[in-house]
This record gives structure tokens, sequence and C-alpha cells, in this order.
């Protein structure tokens, strides 16, 4: 019941509040929308920025690994290219070493010098590169492993098929870069599992037989110096496998010796997989040495690298709808305030406190409102001032309205005796001016704006009787008008000035042939009218001075008539409505007007 009631006092009846929680509630949904679109944004380019470097650091991993399968695959194209050499080791590899000792030094060596020597050869090699940690040469004919730990002289092994599973293995196809054979590290006795090797077969040059293998093992640690020659280090883990998913390198360092046990969830063309934990995973594949270059990025891990940059959207969000949603408050409440005040004044007011005023300097809205409606009380104090006299004046109209209607009654009767008693004494053309006159007075007092087209064509008609009678025969009129356009409702008095004009400055009394013609027509829509007459014609000066007095508001002077219908016309019509004039000396004046045609008809 509490809660109804404060609901109903301060948030149901208080628009101010309204507004302020609707504003509220806009600036959090936008700020907090936009704060989630921007977080997803930069998280997701933080996270695209991390994986980039990640390539970045595989393809510096591929580029060693290359250089290592390029190098051994250089030291048997090296030797083909020495025939004398090639010579040597082939010999070697076909024949134990014994025998290649004599070989060496019997009468059958022919090559002469130490550099064709094929033990040489190699073990000149193990000094080439710091990485080198074994160097095998393996026979296949002989089964033998001639196995170099350091420079110098290797070692030799036999490898007897029905004892050993290495010359099974040595005979299998495979990729050429691998982890070192169990086996063979047992035989050899090198149980360092950071190791990778990468091979390259040996054929007889003459032959094209393959004759035996050269295997080097790497260490799989000083792939990392790969690694450290980037400027920012990448996140997650790198992995180099062998297809067979054996471990060649592992930034990590977790996998080594083992398999890595997530082999099957690894797919070149998904983007995220579920390992230890969901992962970004990217893989890069050697078409040469078979090896496959991984790179695992926890999203966990990666959260991390965002973690910061959400607190800081999430800071700066609350700032803003702190500053958003309390300046505007502040401000409102303000407005508010003045507002319950100018409605607690308008109560008073309202109570019969006439001498309430309200007190606000500001120039904004608010404060012309007070000032109006002080305006307004000092007004109604005022009018309730003046109530009394306004009565007095009220009954003083009626009066007057009252002796209107008796006056034009008076008047009429006195030109009806005047015209029986000249009707009396023969003057029958007075008789009949003043019977003109009569009805002109009749209809130019009865009330309205506006007439029926047939009575305004009837006064133009009054009019020039009236005057045909005083000039006898110098004056001709003709009134042409469709029957079903009579009843016309057109503004009062607006043909009637124009002939007007032609009287007192067109028509010539010493001429015998003045003429005026009035016409009425329906034409697309609208009503023409067409007064035209032979009286004076108006210099081309003088015309283009009543044309440009034509567009001024009424005031007294020349045209007075004129102005006066052209500028009714506009008020009742519309702009594009009103008089145009023409004089020609040869074919008279033309007065031409328009009014619309739909929807006059009474």
């Amino acid at each position: 019941m509490r809660l109804r009631r404060i609901y109903r006092n301060f948030i149901k009846n208080n628009l101010f509040v309204k507004v302020i929680f609707v504003f509220a509630v806009i600036v959090i949904l936008t700020v907090i929308g936009f704060s989630y679109f921007l977080f997803n944004f930069i998280s997701a380019s933080i996270v695209r920025n991390e994986l980039d470097n990640q390539r970045e650091a595989m393809d510096r991993v591929n580029q060693y690994l290359e250089q290592k399968y390029e190098w051994v695959q250089a030291v048997v194209q090296d030797s083909y290219r020495d025939n004398l050499l090639s010579d040597n080791i082939s010999y070697l590899l076909k024949h134990s070493y014994q025998e290649y000792l004599q070989y060496r030094l019997g009468e059958g060596y022919t090559g002469g010098g130490g550099s064709a020597n094929a033990i040489s050869y190699f073990g000149d090699k193990f000094g080439a590169d710091s990485d080198i940690r074994n160097i095998i040469v393996y026979s296949s004919d002989k089964q033998a492993m001639y196995v170099y730990k350091s420079v110098g002289s290797p070692k030799i092994y036999q490898t007897n098929a029905s004892r050993s599973y290495i010359p099974d293995l040595m005979s299998m196809e495979g990729s050429n870069a691998s982890t070192p054979n169990v086996w063979v590290r047992k035989l050899i006795e090198q149980w360092d599992n950071r190791l990778y090797s990468m091979r390259s077969r040996i054929n007889d040059k003459n032959t094209l037989k393959n004759i035996g293998q050269i295997v080097v093992y790497f260490d799989s640690e000083m792939i990392r110096q790969s690694l450290m020659s980037s400027s920012e280090a990448s996140k997650g883990t790198i992995l180099v496998l062998t297809p067979e998913g054996q471990v060649m390198f592992d930034s990590s360092g977790r996998y080594y010796g083992q398999s890595y046990p997530y082999l099957d969830r690894i797919d070149a063309f998904q983007e995220t997989a579920d390992l230890d934990e969901p992962s970004y995973v990217s893989m890069l594949q050697s078409n040469t040495a078979g090896y496959k270059i991984v790179g695992i990025s926890p999203k966990s891990e990666m959260a991390e690298s965002y973690e910061r940059l959400k607190n800081t959207i999430i800071l700066i969000a609350a700032i803003c709808i702190l500053i958003a949603v309390v300046i505007p408050s502040l401000l409102i409440a303000s407005i508010s305030k003045r507002t319950n005040k100018i409605v607690r004044f308008m109560k008073k007011v309202e109570g019969g406190d006439l001498g309430a005023r309200l007190q606000d300097p500001r120039e904004d809205e608010l404060g012309q409102i007070s000032r109006s409606f002080n305006d307004m009380v000092e007004e109604l104090n005022r009018m309730i001032d003046r109530e009394y006299k306004a009565e007095i004046r009220l009954r003083q109209s009626e009066l007057a309205a009252l002796q209107a209607r008796v006056n034009p009654h008076f008047l009429y009767n006195t030109l009806e005796v005047i015209r029986m008693r000249a009707l009396s004494q023969g003057a029958e053309d007075v008789g009949e001016m003043i019977y003109s006159l009569a009805a002109l007075f009749r209809n130019s007092v009865r009330g309205g704006a506006e007439c029926k087209l047939g009575e305004e064509l009837e006064m133009c008609r009054l009019f020039l009787e009236l005057f045909r009678i005083r000039y006898k025969d110098k004056l001709a009129f003709e009134i042409d008008c469709p029957p079903e356009l009579l009843t016309v409702r057109i503004p009062k008095l607006m043909l009637q000035p124009i002939v007007e004009n032609y009287i007192v400055h067109g028509m010539e009394s010493n001429r015998t042939d003045n003429r005026i013609r009035i016409e009425a027509k329906a034409d697309d829509g609208r009503i023409r009218f067409r007064v035209w007459n032979n009286g004076k014609p108006i210099d081309a000066e003088r015309l283009k001075k009543i044309r440009i007095e034509l567009d001024y508001p009424e005031t007294e002077g020349s045209s007075f008539g004129l102005r006066s219908v052209h500028e009714r016309l506009k008020l009742a019509y519309g702009p594009e409505y009103g008089i145009e004039l023409a004089s020609d000396p040869s074919e008279g004046t033309v007065v031409t007007m328009d009014i619309p045609g739909p929807g006059l008809a009474a």
C-alpha cells in the first residue's frame, strides 16, 4: 500500500520523474550496448593480433626447420657433385669398414688425397652446425650404422635383421622429418628426448640404386631461438609434430618423448578445438619434410590479454552512465521545481487570489511563461474592472443597431415619395433614376460579405442604367453571363467598383459611342470575368504605375477601387488571384479577374 502511494505521488503523477527514468534507461542501455560492442570488437582484435603473432612465430619455426632439412639434403647433393667422393661413399656403404680401409690403401683405390674420404666428409659436417647432436650414416647392404657423436671418426654398429628391428625401420618409407627411433636410441645410447631427426636417402650415382641414408639428430630446444628472434613474444604453445603425432618440438616442454594426445581433435579447417581446454588452433603443414606445426592458444590465456581492457571499459562505462544520468537529472530537477512553482501559482489564481505574481527573471521558456502568466492575471484584473463599462457599451450598441435598422427604412420611403412626385409631374426619367438609386442603396446596406453573381450583375446594371438615363443615348452597356453561373457566390462589390472606375475615369461625355461590356464564363475550373470599355485609354507610364500600385495594401489615393478589389481577391482565394489590367488605344481597356469555380455555387 505504501509503495503504491509512493508510486502514485512521485512517479505516476510526476512527468519529470518519468522523463528522468526513461532517459536513464535509454542511456544505460545505450552505454552498455556500445560498451559490449566495443569490448567484443577490441577483444576480437587483440585475439586476432595474438593469433597473427603466433602464426608469425610458426613461420619462423618452419623456416628454421626447412633450413635444417635443406642442409641435410645438401650434404647428399654435394657428394654427388664430386665423382671421387661419390664413389668413395658408395664403396663405404656397399662394403664393410675393413674392406673400405683396404680399398683406401690398396691398389684398387685411384682417388688419392684426403678430400674424397667418406668418413672424413661426414665427420666434418658434424662441426658445421652447432644444433647437431648425432649424424648417422646407414648402409642398407651391410646393415651397418656409422654414428658420429662428435667431429672425427664414427662409431660403427652392426644391425643384423635377425636380432634388431632397425634394418626394417630404415627400409620403411616415411616422412623425412621425425623423432629419433627408440631402437636406434637404445643402440647408440642416445636418451635425450628433446631431439628431432632429418634424413635423406643416399643412392649410387651410377646405378641410382638406394644404398643407404643419412640421419641427422638436431637439438629441439635450439628451435626456441627462432621464437626469441621476435621483439613481441607470442602466447600459447607451438608444437612440431610428425604425421603420426610424435612431438619433434614443444615450446611448453610438456609432451617430449610421447605422442600428442589430441592429434585427432586438430583440424586444419577449424579455428577452435576442445583440447585440455577450449583453444584457438593454427596449423602449418610442410609438404617436403612431412612435419606439421601446430599453434595452440587457450581461450583462457587469451582472455587474460584483454582482462584489463574489460575492467577499463566497465569503469569508463560506469563513469559515462553516472555523468549522463546525474547531470541531466539535476537540470530536469531544476526545471521540475520551477514548473511546480508555476502550477502552484495557477492554483492560487484558480482559487481567487488575483494578487499572486511569479518572480522568475530567467529568459528561457519557463521565464516567458511566468511573465505571460503575470500579464494574464493583470489583464484579468483589468477586464474585471472594465466589466460594467463593457455592459453599458453593449446596451448602447444594441440601441444603435435598432436605430440603423430604422434609418434606411426612412430613406427608402423618402426616395419613393420623391419618385412618385416626379412621375406625377411627368419627369419619368427622373423617376427611373430615383428607383435605380433606391435599389442600389437597399442592396449596398444589406449585410454579408458575399452575394450571388446575379445580384452583383443587377447592381452593375442599375448603376449603368442611372448614367444611361443621365447621358441619354451617349452610353450603351451589355452584360453577358450564362444562366448556370448566376447563383455562384462571389465577394460583394467585386464588379461594381470596376464599372464605377470606368464611369469616373474612362467615359467621355462628348462622345456618343461610349460602350462597356461585362462578361462572365466558366474556363478550365475557374470563372473568368472580363470588363471591357472603349473609353479613354490609359497611357503606358500610367498603366505601369497602376500595376505596381495593385500589389500594395489598401491606402487612400488613386486607383482605390481597383486596389480594393485586387486585395480582396488575394485574401479570399490566394496570392495567385487578382486583377489583370490592359489598355490599348485601338482595342480599348480590359479588366480581367478569375475566381475558383468548384464549391462556389449556392
